[in-house]
């Protein structure tokens, strides 16, 4: 069988992670794209060293040091993403595969915490991975397999602190604390919300480094292809790297060149350019999470960086009122802006749907509204490079809200069978609707289809259900769907919603990049 190159096969790019060796292999897997996540491990076992003949594979996905996916075997691989998300392959352990009936399969992972605007955050970091905890296992215990796990020596272990985090809050524990208490139920794949924290710092060693350096320079907006090469010390600092960079491209001015380092796993370039002055040497421009590129991406700017840095350049998709295409708009303002600044700079790109039309900007993550944004907040932290920012019209409806009313989450949803365990797969675009007291599901249903405009042949097949933590419990007509939800504030608590079940037939939103 003939493959189109372009058209008929997907590049993977896997980074394996052997089972007793501490070092990690970036493998490039290229197969037709009706292939599945079975035939990419069935791959990888031809090019890797396993511990032993039989060893099993899993896929995962890795994002921001939590795992948040083990792909099923029969997944195909068409669209599985990895320029954003780490695709992870791991051999699974044998006492995996033996799960007595009380024992749990937990997420554990690094954190250090920081303070961020007078409040604390929880910064994960390192190699998240999985432990079995059995019943009625103390936290000493489990220290002990860690320890003997990631080969930490006693006095750097005896200053680690653990901790239960649940929706990133830590419950510190002490030794005699039974950990499976805190881990009620038997699903934890995905459930990257609740884990067994190990709180220190980061003090991996950093890889050796050679002292002279070629480095591949490419043009940002052509992240493919080589522009020049220049042969480079390591110990140069940032301002000979620039001045350097701008004498190859006849610049009088190297403070309006500006660098991206490379992201090693995605082979793509990292979401967040270098700073002026942000980093020390070449070396450090080099690195990425113990791995050493030799690529670096370089832009031209209309203004000197420092001066550039001084603003925010937002993306945001605007979704129409009315209409079904989504338009990003490109805002640019000064650091100390708020929100509300930039939905008065919005309204001057959009079309509204009635002159004093009021918008929200929201935070979208996995067809999942995390955060509608006060326009007080500044928008210096926000970040646009893993979230969708998504601003709309606030409805008239939400704006007379009565005292018994409520404001819920409505999500698109798929189930899927990961090794015999359901799991929930949210789609499509999420939205706010309002449900009042006493109102049946057959009320709400007939509103949901006039506002999303589904055929009736089509509706008849959908499924409703209340999910709270990713468990649905289905609901009839005459359900009352208020007594489900039984806060008033849902801003922000993605983890109760309204879930629309059916396949995803929608059409795509057409998305015009608009660009000042």
């Amino acid at each position: 069988m003939e493959f189109n190159e372009s058209q008929d096969l997907k590049n993977l790019k896997v980074a394996f992670h052997h089972a007793t060796k501490d070092d990690v292999i970036i493998h490039n897997i290229r197969l037709p794209k009706q292939s599945t996540v079975g035939d990419v491990i069935n791959e990888l076992k031809t090019k890797v060293e396993l511990s032993h003949p039989n060893a099993e594979l899993r896929l995962l996905e890795v994002f921001y040091h939590k795992i948040y996916k083990i792909f099923p075997p029969s997944e195909k691989i068409e669209n599985i993403n990895d320029q954003y998300w780490t695709l992870r392959a791991e051999e699974i352990p044998e006492e995996e595969k033996n799960l007595g009936p009380h024992d749990r399969l937990i997420h554990v992972y690094h954190f250090t915490k920081e303070t961020v605007q007078n409040q604390m955050q929880v910064q994960n970091f390192g190699e998240p991975f999985f432990l079995i905890i059995h019943e009625g296992e103390t936290l000493a215990e489990v220290k002990e397999r860690i320890q003997k796990k990631l080969q930490v020596p006693d006095e750097e272990f005896s200053k680690w602190k653990f901790a239960f985090l649940s929706l990133g809050r830590p419950e510190y524990l002490q030794d005699s604390h039974i950990v499976s208490s805190r881990f009620q139920t038997r699903d934890v794949y995905g459930a990257w919300e609740q884990y067994l924290g190990l709180e220190h710092s980061d003090t991996a060693p950093k890889r050796a480094y050679a002292a002279n350096q070629v480095v591949h320079f490419r043009a940002l907006e052509r992240p493919k292809e080589d522009d020049f090469c220049l042969e480079l010390s390591k110990l140069h600092n940032y301002d000979d790297v620039v001045e350097r960079v701008a004498r190859r491209l006849g610049l009088d001015d190297p403070s309006k060149i500006r660098l991206t380092s490379h992201n090693c796993y995605s082979q793509q370039p990292k979401p967040q350019p270098i700073k002026y002055r942000g980093v020390e040497h070449l070396s450090d421009m080099l690195v990425h999470y113990n791995q050493s590129s030799d690529i670096l991406y370089y832009e031209v700017l209309d203004i000197p960086l420092p001066e550039l840095q001084g603003w925010k350049n937002l993306k945001v998709a605007f979704h129409h009122a009315t209409k079904d295409d989504v338009i990003i708009h490109n805002i640019r303002l000064p650091k100390q802006s708020t929100v509300g600044d930039v939905i008065n700079e919005l309204k001057t790109k959009v079309e509204l749907s009635h002159p004093n039309a009021e918008l929200r900007l929201l935070e979208v993550f996995s067809h999942k509204i995390y955060k509608i944004f006060p326009p007080s907040e500044k928008i210096e932290n926000i970040n646009d490079q893993y979230w969708t920012l998504r601003a709309e019209e606030i409805p008239e409806e939400e704006k007379n809200l009565g005292p018994h009313d409520r404001l819920i989450h409505v999500y698109h949803f798929t189930k899927e069978t990961v090794q015999n365990q359901m799991q929930v797969q949210n789609f499509g675009e999420p939205f706010f609707l309002i449900i009042h007291e006493g109102e049946t599901l057959a009320e709400v249903k007939e509103r949901i289809q006039k506002k999303l405009q589904v055929p009736d042949e089509e509706f008849s097949k959908w499924k409703f259900a209340f999910l709270s933590l990713g468990r649905p419990e289905y609901l009839q007509d005459s359900h009352i769907v208020s007594s489900r939800f039984q806060t008033r504030d849902v801003y922000g608590a993605w983890e109760q919603y309204l879930g629309l079940e059916h396949s995803d037939t929608a059409p795509k939103r057409a998305y015009a990049a608009n660009q000042s």
